[in-house]
């Protein structure tokens, strides 16, 4: 007997629904799985035998061919057992073929008859969706109901779907409440109030917050670059729901995603070590999996000791961070990963760490010293909008008891209404913050008063500034301007965000 049974597929992040076909014929007994698997599907010959026998299910000694279809789609992962298991069970008419219909199964067995978590639930939901119910491993259900329009059943063994499948077990549907996600904030450890001085550097990383731009810190060892960039999420305001669900989605599929939090409201923070490789930072591998810069989508990289990094791994950022995406060609195809965060780096200003610090003398020539600095490329830095210097605190700034530094919640007020300002602008544009905004925007939405603008020229002329360096001015200057809760880009405005150009000056040995 023929039988059909919905299931699905990951490729990348999106995933594509399955026709697990199983026939049952005559002949010596075998087990064939066809339709383009890889080796872990092929092996879940062995895992739907014993867990139908260890359940109490007679397993057919007859010929079996598994077809997955379309053939063309290449199938990984352990998720399609259960839907191979129930195809059989339909197929020997233990399970009615017309209850299965309108239903995709997903889970991984376990010898048994559990069933184990997959990867990718939630982007296994928004193919569902709505014409599809989900049968799948109660530890996925929260992040499948996420998805609005999908009824996901939670599963635990074998037998339990076989018996909601035949009407003797009743399910309940996993429910949540997804607006619950976006109105509350955990506690957080770091605060900006334990900081002490760094009141500019905390004033750059407060416009960073505010517009989603790119910060680079140089800095001597123990100024506080690192302190300073691991307290960045706490000024950051929620994702909005679409953000959320795609950022959750690159999270699912990697793996990653904390069983206890379905839907990720909280920007990722995302701190490689300088070791990594170029498929552990941009993507890929054997088995092509999102890398650091599209688990940090919508959320910070932030890169310590980024000369330390290796120059290809470096110049591998260029394409994410000015498109937004990742795209990764094989010879089985291409995939596209999301990749828009904000990207901070930070590092020392020569190999020793000391040049132009007051108390410790640098013992780098000048040849070291560019050769350094090289490491970031010119095309890199050019993609980054704001290159402050941070300065060793004093020990009377460490110990003063002066007024108390802001702490993170009354600059992550600000940041919200510069934020607010920002959504109400780009409402109609697809965007969310002055990062994200194209050329033909910037005409239309910062657009510059004279005196600024003689300003901005005459800082790029001394500068020698490249096209994309003005645009990133004054996308800085068009969110200083939101902190301000100015309408217009004033002179006052471009000012500062040229301050925040240091890399660009000429270095004076």
């Amino acid at each position: 007997m023929l039988a059909k049974v919905l299931s699905a597929a990951l490729v990348g992040i999106d995933a594509h629904l399955i026709d697990v076909e199983v026939d049952i014929a005559g002949g010596l007994p075998q087990f064939s799985v066809v339709g383009l698997p890889d080796a872990i599907v092929r092996e879940s010959r062995d895992r739907v035998r014993s867990a139908l026998k260890n359940t109490g299910f007679h397993f057919p000694a007859k010929k079996i061919t598994v077809n997955l279809a379309p053939a063309g789609i290449k199938k990984e992962g352990a998720g399609l057992d259960l839907a191979i298991a129930i195809g059989i069970l339909v197929a020997e008419e233990v399970i009615p073929s017309q209850n299965v219909q309108g239903r995709v199964c997903i889970g991984e067995l376990s010898l048994d008859g559990h069933i184990r978590a997959i990867t990718g639930a939630l982007s296994i939901g928004i193919a569902c969706r709505p014409n599809y119910s989900l049968l799948l491993p109660a530890q996925n259900s929260l992040e499948a109901a996420v998805v609005q329009g999908v009824t996901a059943y939670p599963l635990h063994t074998l037998p339990e779907a076989v018996g909601f499948l035949n009407g003797t077990v009743l399910l309940e549907p996993a429910h949540v409440d997804r607006d619950s996600f976006f109105t509350t904030r955990p506690v957080e450890d770091d605060d900006y109030g334990d900081v002490k001085g760094q009141d500019h550097a905390k004033r750059a990383l407060e416009i960073a917050a505010a517009g989603g731009h790119n910060l680079l810190m140089v800095g001597p060892p123990g100024s506080g670059k690192t302190m300073l960039a691991k307290r960045l999420p706490t000024i950051l305001p929620l994702m909005e729901q679409d953000e959320a669900i795609e950022t959750t989605r690159v999270h699912s599929v990697s793996g990653q995603l904390p069983a206890d939090h379905p839907l990720l409201t909280i920007r990722p923070f995302r701190a490689p070590h300088h070791s990594i490789s170029d498929a552990g930072l941009i993507g890929g591998g054997t088995v092509p999996r999102p890398g650091e810069v599209s688990l940090a989508h919508n959320g910070v990289l932030f890169l310590d000791e980024s000369p330390e990094f290796r120059r290809p791994v470096l110049d591998g950022l260029r394409q994410p961070l000015e498109d937004g995406y990742v795209i990764l060609t094989r010879a089985s195809g291409s995939l596209r990963y999301p990749a828009r965060f904000m990207l901070i780096a930070a590092m020392n200003p020569c190999p020793c760490g000391y040049y132009g610090d007051r108390t410790r003398e640098c013992v780098c020539s000048p040849q070291q010293i560019r050769r350094y600095r090289a490491k970031l490329s010119g095309p890199l830095q050019d993609r980054i909008d704001m290159h402050i210097e941070v300065p060793p605190v004093s020990v009377r700034d460490l110990h003063d008891r002066g007024p108390v530094p802001e702490s993170s919640s009354m600059i992550r007020s600000r940041v919200l209404e510069a934020r607010d300002r920002q959504r109400q602008r780009y409402r109609h544009d697809g965007i969310h913050s002055n990062a994200q905004l194209k050329p033909r925007l910037l005409k239309r939405y910062c657009a510059l008063e004279a005196p600024a603008q003689e300003l901005l020229e005459q800082a790029l002329t001394k500068l020698g500034l490249s096209a994309r360096a003005h645009g990133r001015i004054v996308r800085v200057a068009r969110t200083i301007a939101d902190l301000a809760g100015s309408d217009k880009i004033e002179l006052l405005h471009v000012a500062e965000a040229i301050q925040y150009r240091s890399l660009d000056r000429r270095m004076e040995f």
